[in-house]
């Protein structure tokens, strides 16, 4: 018989995320007034001096064109621009670990899994996150659209204009469909708005059955659940692949990948698997997820191990593509990111923080069966795939000016507590171990 568990969210805890968001608010703060104080004129003639030998590898009309759409679309200040570009990196990382959390769960309802029916209760609250970080996306999308994405700008579509841009005026589609191109992309809202909905309706529907479930016990729920979960997956398999499009690599209107949508679902699963093993092990360490032992932990280090590799092997193969085909408009998005701080150190450290690290420090059985070399893996992960999702997103906003420094880690670091706040407190209104579920006697005698 599995005993009543429930978390309880303590002011202690309560108290020691309010202080690493007042930590990151001020080095927010510190970071803005920096960046505000650190010579514009400089940057940008520098800027300048740096796009020239960086575009000089690029066909000359791509050449041509980015050099005039850099003249002719300054936008906000540097500083703010910063901001919205960390806001917006932050929320994509974000929604990832939300969006995994409910994939997860529909993963193990399809499957018919055992093994991970003590720990699905952890996922199901990271999917608390996608209400909060879809209504934090539309926001910013209205106030900083034309810092974040080129392709909002009007005359770019207008042929009389200096900057009117064919190749992004012939993606007019993609983005304003039915509607004039330049005008209200009614097409790339409505999608986002679609997304978020059905990723929190089958979210609503799978936690209800998955609560029922506690209170009447049986077969029935479970096959509800399962059912929506079959449903949902796929429609995620479309809708998450159209999102890393719409979200992410729109903001680099003229370059494309063909295999972008598997690129940002392998960081966006891995750093979920990742945020589920941390969350698990920190419950057990304060005493909570009795019945879950060392064999399902060795399951999710086996996870998390072997899609690392999977994510190192997208990386590689998007990168050798692009490589091996030396298209002016595909190569100069490596080029910026290889040669341009502090984009390039980071182009580097991910191969070693999000395969090298995890590969050799979780290649013995034993190291995935270990609490606290799996808490070392978990947290080089999620750092190298926070910083993999900044170089997603910013060289595309701030060209030559970006940074990574207070302002960046502050951001990050407020985001960090707004989710585990929203995770925590949801994780603490359900019962933390589902006592009804048809395979917990499964789970229990489960070893490996």
């Amino acid at each position: 018989m599995i005993a009543d568990e429930k978390y309880d969210f303590k002011s202690q805890t309560k108290t020691k995320l309010f202080i690493l968001g007042a930590v990151g608010l001020l080095f927010l703060i510190v970071g803005i007034f920096m960046a505000k104080n650190s010579g514009g004129h400089e940057e940008h003639h520098a800027s300048t001096e740096i796009s020239k030998t960086l575009t000089a590898s690029v066909a000359p009309q791509e050449a041509d064109h980015q050099m005039a759409a850099a003249e002719e679309h300054h936008g906000s200040p540097v500083w703010l621009k910063r901001v919205y570009a960390a806001v917006w990196h932050n929320n994509i990382f974000f929604i990832g670990l939300g969006i995994i959390g409910l994939f997860f769960v529909a993963i193990q309802y399809a499957a018919q899994a055992g093994w991970s029916a003590p720990i699905k209760r952890i996922p199901l609250a990271m999917g608390s996150w996608i209400l909060v970080g879809g209504i934090i996306m539309i926001l910013v999308w209205f106030v900083a659209k034309s810092d974040i994405f080129h392709w909002t700008h009007a005359d770019l579509f207008d042929k009389s204009s200096k900057s009117y841009d064919p190749i992004i005026d012939g993606k007019g589609g993609f983005f304003y469909w039915p509607l004039q191109h330049g005008g209200f992309p009614i097409f790339f809202f409505l999608r986002m708005v679609l997304f978020f909905g059905l990723w929190y309706l089958f979210f609503a529907w799978i936690k209800k059955e998955m609560l029922a479930e506690d209170l009447n016990g049986g077969s029935t729920h479970w096959f509800k659940a399962r059912k929506f979960s079959a449903i949902f997956l796929v429609i995620f398999a479309v809708s998450s692949s159209i999102a890393a499009w719409d979200w992410v690599m729109s903001i680099d209107t003229h370059w494309y990948s063909t295999m972008f949508g598997w690129y940002v679902f392998a960081s966006w699963w891995v750093t979920g698997l990742t945020a589920i093993t941390l969350i698990v092990i920190y419950l057990k360490d304060a005493g909570y997820l009795k019945v879950v032992n060392a064999n399902h932990l060795h399951d999710l280090g086996k996870f998390i191990f072997a899609f690392s590799i999977f994510w190192t092997y997208i990386w590689f193969g998007q990168f050798l593509l692009i490589y091996y085909a030396n298209i002016p408009e595909e190569t100069i998005y490596f080029i910026n990111q290889m040669h341009t701080a502090p984009y390039n150190w980071i182009f580097y450290a991910n191969l070693f923080l999000n395969f090298v690290f995890p590969f050799l420090l979780l290649m013995t059985r034993d190291s995935k069966r270990h609490e606290s070399m799996l808490k070392v893996v978990c947290f080089i992960v999620i750092i190298g795939h926070w910083f993999d999702f900044y170089n997603m997103v910013t060289p595309g906003v701030m060209k030559l000016e970006g940074g990574m420094g207070f302002l960046e880690i502050g951001m990050g670091l407020i985001f960090t507590v707004v989710f585990l706040f929203v995770v925590l407190s949801a994780l603490s209104k359900m019962q933390l171990v589902a006592k009804h579920h048809p395979f917990m006697e499964e789970s229990l005698h489960y070893h490996i």
